[in-house]
């Protein structure tokens, strides 16, 4: 299998599953107790704790552990709004997430103010569609990095021109794969899981900034300063510390070694597959992403394409929802001005660190004969 769908998920770090281990095994205390088992993973999870928060420039106490990214978003738009009452309305770009947007979807139904601002046809946010919004009583939430086309929003931008609003950034594609400084951004609060950079699926992070009155969306224990019950899952944590380390540390390397990869498949792309619209950009993405889309995309049935290259041994995606086993366009070409047909069949490959140039000749090879026997 070739695999190039490491937006979706990475393999796992061996060094990270080594660290894991020990508290699988012996080290499975829980660290509320207060008897040395306890205590002792008490002491890795607020290590792990002042490590991540020292990654991106935060606070230990800004840094709370969750079970993801979801977790993250849903409790973040949800308490502001609700529990918290810290603003009156949220804003978002249409590319988000469907994290954000199917909590947003929620909020809305339930009487709660909900506006979407405007994206270029690069799928980045238009600061002058936010002008009207600019005030202490909103929230804006947009991503970091987009997870299908890979472009890096403006936040620090964004913070300049609105500096009033509260604004939040789902940093779950970015983080460790290009700088990530919560300072330099100026946000309040972030979205950050563990499995995007090769540790454990099932932890992640929310920032929030100090002084920031988050009150808990869920009850339970006193756990995380009273704002995220329940008991932590050390061994977790401690993968998402060894992994977020590591990719920090090696993050030039890695995002050079990455971006020469994607270089190479455009340029075989567009040697090999002709009718193609590449829709991430040159400048200002992420390193790992490439998204793909047809011209003549009334060829192109996206969900054969993709149980194609599966069966070929090459495992890619394309970005968009599957609802009830029918391939759904993907609402972030759809809002940078691709027809329903483009937006359907596009195709992403999200390369690692462990990606070869090997594979992405094979891939592209596989993906230019699928391509062309569909196209008759």
């Amino acid at each position: 299998m070739i695999y190039l769908d490491n937006s979706a998920t990475t393999r796992i770090d061996d060094d990270v599953l080594e660290a894991m281990l020990p508290w699988l095994r012996d080290g499975y205390g829980n660290a509320s107790s207060v008897y040395a088992l306890g205590r002792s993973a008490r002491v890795a999870i607020e290590d792990a704790r002042t490590e991540i928060a020292s990654l991106m420039n935060a606070h230990p106490a800004e840094l709370i552990f969750t079970s993801g990214g979801t977790e993250a978003n849903n409790t973040i738009l949800k308490s502001c709004l609700y529990e918290s009452a810290l603003v009156r309305r949220i804003v978002h770009s249409p590319t988000e997430h469907h994290a954000i947007l199917h909590p947003l979807d929620v909020i809305r139904q339930q009487g709660g103010e909900v506006h979407t601002c405007s994206v270029d046809e690069n799928g980045r946010v238009d600061p002058a569609s936010l002008v009207t919004f600019n005030d202490a009583s909103t929230l804006l939430t947009v991503m970091h990095a987009n997870n299908e086309t890979g472009v890096l929003q403006p936040i620090a931008a964004l913070r300049a021109a609105m500096p009033q609003m509260l604004i939040h950034t789902d940093a779950v594609q970015s983080f460790g794969k290009v700088p990530f400084d919560v300072q330099a951004l100026g946000v309040d609060l972030a979205s950050f899981s563990a499995h995007k950079i090769h540790g454990p699926k099932g932890v992640g992070a929310m920032f929030i900034r100090k002084g920031l009155d988050l009150k808990a969306h869920q009850q339970g224990g006193a756990q995380e300063r009273n704002r995220r019950a329940g008991t932590e899952p050390t061994a977790l944590i401690v993968g998402f510390q060894v992994a977020a380390r590591k990719a920090v540390a090696a993050l030039d390397d890695r995002a050079t070694h990455m971006r020469s990869l994607i270089d190479r498949a455009r340029a075989l792309i567009a040697a090999e597959i002709p009718n193609v619209r590449l829709n991430t950009p040159l400048d200002e993405t992420l390193p790992h992403i490439l998204n793909l889309s047809f011209l003549d995309a009334e060829k192109i049935d996206g969900e054969s394409l993709l149980q194609s290259t599966d069966m070929r041994g090459l495992a890619v995606s394309n970005g968009s929802a599957c609802v009830s086993g029918s391939l759904q366009p993907s609402h972030v070409l759809k809002a940078m001005g691709r027809s329903d047909a483009e937006a359907r069949a596009a195709v992403r490959l999200s390369v690692s660190k462990d990606t070869t140039v090997d594979e992405i000749e094979k891939a592209v090879a596989i993906l230019s004969d699928i391509v062309r026997i569909m196209r008759g």
